[in-house]
């Protein structure tokens, strides 16, 4: 690969197994609270549209599930500027960093118009994936009012990406926790009608959640256009001329876009799925679906912290480095979703009541939620080795795992689970958890080998 000219890389400085947890878990901690506050945002408007009714919960339900989709996807091409940005930062070509996140920015922009038009068809979308006409109505109601917030929730990952990048985590945090204060509070006026206003239910929800959106990417934005040391990294300056990296983005984000994309297929087919089954049962999925999201956020954060200490090591060209930094983060996340199971596997029954007081859904959900507490083990440990992976810019590979994964085990397990067996919500649950162990098994054979080679930087 063409490394350009740069300065010789940085002198080696072995850590201790002590140095190795401190320096992922402060990395690790703000990603996690960010993303977090990302779904504490839908995670708060859940539990409030659920005390509206369980077909506004069926409906915001629904919503989600391609929303949830295209972010993904979104996302996945966003990665390729976060490894970028650490792999420049850690050879200490600081310069490229601005210019990167710029590159960043333009395809964050993009990909979310697209997905803002294309949601202008949301009835059509949920019909075509089989919902009934009533699910289908509602559903892309409430999709609409999400379609103007894709544009800003891809540019403020951008943003937190190119943070995380030089790591610097910790205004991603606090501007997602912060305006978590303001979507609840939009979320309350604009559900249930209060001061005044109509009861939206659902669409209030999303308008809630579109709304704080744009807030969020304002306010990062000008974080990093006032950060002190904003020259050092070119934040400021003009990005012309140097429109040819973002075709790298894309050559390095593309791949994981589709891996990203063929796992989210997996939970987004069994919300599918579940809605062949009525209301209850679609209820009760986004009620675990929505505790396996949170918990996922813990490996967000170790998988972030993963990828970007992978991908430093190896911009100073440090493969013993890499590979303890990537199998320190797998050891954390298998402890912190241990932690997890225990609390969701102890209390199943009070998880679900928070979410709605419909006696048929709370029914349904108690043994998904069982599923859940064993589920969040692989499915940590299955996020974080692809944040290893990606940090060393390996993509066709990992691609190719999770399409047996989640194509070839999960989806044509869970369709015979709908369709001819009476397992319901907890079926699709068991076949989700099937996909998981083999992406993890699978993932951490390719760490494996990756990283007994030498990889030099992008």
């Amino acid at each position: 690969m063409d490394m350009g000219v740069a300065p010789s890389p940085p002198a080696v400085t072995r850590m201790s197994l002590r140095q190795h947890i401190r320096r992922t878990m402060a990395l690790a901690m703000p990603v996690m609270l960010a993303r977090a506050g990302l779904i504490i945002m839908m995670t708060v408007g859940t539990v409030m549209v659920g005390q509206a009714g369980p077909h506004e919960l069926a409906w915001f339900a629904i919503s989600l599930a391609p929303q949830n989709m295209m972010l993904v996807i979104g996302i996945g091409l966003l990665i390729g500027g976060a490894v970028l940005t650490a792999q420049a930062d850690g050879a200490r070509r600081s310069e490229q960093c601005g210019r990167i996140w710029k590159q960043t920015m333009i395809v964050a922009a993009c990909v979310g118009l697209v997905y803002a038009v294309a949601l202008q068809w949301s009835e059509a979308i949920l019909l075509g994936l089989g919902q009934t006409p009533e699910i289908a109505a509602g559903g892309g109601r409430v999709l609409r009012q999400f379609a103007a917030g894709m544009p800003p929730i891809l540019l403020f990952i951008a943003c937190s990406g190119f943070l995380e990048g030089i790591g610097r985590p910790k205004p991603g945090m606090i501007v997602a926790l912060a305006f978590n204060l303001v979507s609840a509070f939009l979320s309350w006026l604009l559900i249930f009608g209060h001061w005044g206003l109509p009861a939206l239910g659902a669409e209030g929800a999303a308008i809630a959640a579109t709304i704080t959106r744009w807030l969020m990417v304002a306010a990062i934005i000008g974080y990093i256009l006032a950060m002190k040391d904003g020259a050092h990294y070119s934040v400021r300056l003009p990005f012309a001329g140097h429109h040819d990296g973002i075709l790298k983005q894309l050559r390095l984000g593309l791949p994981l876009a589709v891996a990203a994309g063929l796992e989210t297929s997996a939970f987004v087919a069994t919300a599918i799925f579940a809605g062949w089954l009525g209301d209850a049962s679609l209820a009760a999925l986004q009620i675990a679906l929505n505790v396996c999201t949170l918990a996922f956020m813990l490996t967000m954060g170790v998988s972030t912290a993963a990828g970007v200490r992978v991908a430093n090591a190896i911009g100073r060209q440090d493969r013993i480095g890499m590979k303890r930094a990537g199998w320190t983060a797998a050891g954390v996340i298998a402890a912190l979703m241990i932690v997890a199971g225990l609390f969701i596997g102890l209390a199943p029954h009070w998880i679900a009541e928070i979410y709605s007081d419909n006696p048929a859904v709370v029914a349904l959900a108690v043994p998904t939620l069982g599923v859940v507490a064993l589920l969040v083990l692989f499915d940590g440990l299955q996020g974080v080795l692809m944040g290893t992976t990606r940090g060393a810019a390996d993509v066709v590979v990992p691609l190719t795992m999770h399409a047996c994964s989640f194509w070839i085990i999960t989806i044509p397990l869970a369709y015979w689970v709908v369709s001819s067996t009476a397992y319901g919500a907890v079926g699709l649950f068991w076949t989700l958890f099937a996909g998981l162990v083999s992406a993890s098994l699978l993932l951490g054979y390719r760490f494996h080998t990756l990283s007994g080679r030498h990889i030099r930087p992008l």
